[in-house]
């Protein structure tokens, strides 16, 4: 009998990576967390030629539809590279889900290697946790952003709204919107002054989407558009409130045009591999302006193998095997 191929999933929230170890993470963020831990490794466990493992803690043990994963504690105390850099050796491929904000997830790659990584490659990653370096990267590409502003730039005028926010947060986190940019200036200044790398850009009007690409090889599939729901009000942090998973039809004329977008961001940045998430704003007249590029498994993915009928994680799988990368984008 041929030996199953070993896969270990580590969600870092429910896996007891972030804040102090051996203390349960918020609630809200808990149950995202656990929500695409789960929800991968209900597709890996389908498939049936795997031996799926996951990190569980005590306050994120595994549901009991997921009898055939093998749950593995968290070593004490131990940073997420540690932990993986001496659990790496027992398994063929580490599907990891981590934050990339402070270097995380891009140390995460680094240290798993990567014949075992399953994802973006580290490079990749440091580069789209970079709010302001994303943003310049894909301008070059001619991929429309949002108009930004650091201190020593020509001063735009005193018209709004503006965002502030941290440089490589994740989502809405720490988000604050300005109603004119003479506000957003003092907040960027006064978080630089404390230390925080921040940026301030330009708030776009419309439809706020976020894409599910399926990334190998330089290009990318559009798996679905997803319809995020943010409450943005002026002198108030920006505030994330789902996603609607899915939401428009990706072969409807607007869903080519994202499709040949998407194509264009994987085409322009190198290494990006899986699952990656696209954070845009239709707007009326401008079309699709890119916020940001998440490159890793985001909460878009669960409940989205469903949606579509297909097992995304062993596709997945499947693109990020060099000789199978045609095959699977199509």
């Amino acid at each position: 009998m041929a030996l199953k191929e070993r896969v270990l999933i580590y969600e870092c929230i429910s896996g007891g990576g972030t804040g102090s170890m051996g203390t349960p993470p918020s609630p809200a963020l808990l149950a995202q967390g656990m929500a695409m831990r789960d929800a991968l490794a209900g597709d890996l466990a389908r498939l049936g030629h795997l031996a799926v493992s996951c990190v569980a803690t005590p306050w994120a043990p595994l549901p009991a539809g997921l009898a055939s994963v093998a749950p593995v504690a968290p070593e004490a105390g131990a940073h997420p590279a540690d932990f993986l850099a001496g659990a790496a050796g027992a398994y063929d491929r580490i599907w990891a889900i981590a934050p990339e904000s402070g270097g995380l997830l891009a140390d995460l790659a680094a240290t798993v290697g990567e014949a075992r990584w399953l994802g973006c490659t580290p490079a990749a990653i440091r580069l789209t946790a970079s709010k302001s370096a994303t943003r310049a990267w894909l301008a070059t590409s001619g991929i429309a952003v949002p108009p930004a502003w650091w201190p020593g730039d020509r001063r735009p005028g005193p018209g709004g709204p503006w965002v502030v926010k941290p440089d490589d947060g994740v989502g809405a986190e720490d988000a604050r919107l300005h109603p004119d940019f003479a506000a957003a200036a003092r907040d960027l200044g006064e978080r630089l002054a404390h230390g925080q790398a921040s940026t301030l850009e330009a708030w776009v009007d419309g439809t706020p989407l976020s894409l599910s690409l399926l990334c190998a090889g330089g290009r990318a599939e559009l798996l679905s558009i997803n319809r995020q729901r943010i409450r943005a009000r002026p002198g108030e942090n920006l505030a994330y409130q789902g996603v609607d998973i899915d939401a428009e039809p990706v072969r409807s004329h607007r869903g080519r045009r994202l499709a040949d977008l998407a194509d264009c961001i994987a085409a322009a940045v190198p290494g990006l591999a899986g699952f990656v998430g696209v954070d845009l704003v239709w707007h009326p007249a401008a079309g699709p302006v890119v916020i940001e590029i998440n490159p890793r498994l985001t909460c878009a993915y669960v409940g989205l193998s469903a949606a579509l009928g297909r097992n995304l994680g062993g596709e997945i799988l499947l693109a990020l095997t060099p000789e199978a990368r045609a095959h699977v984008l199509h």
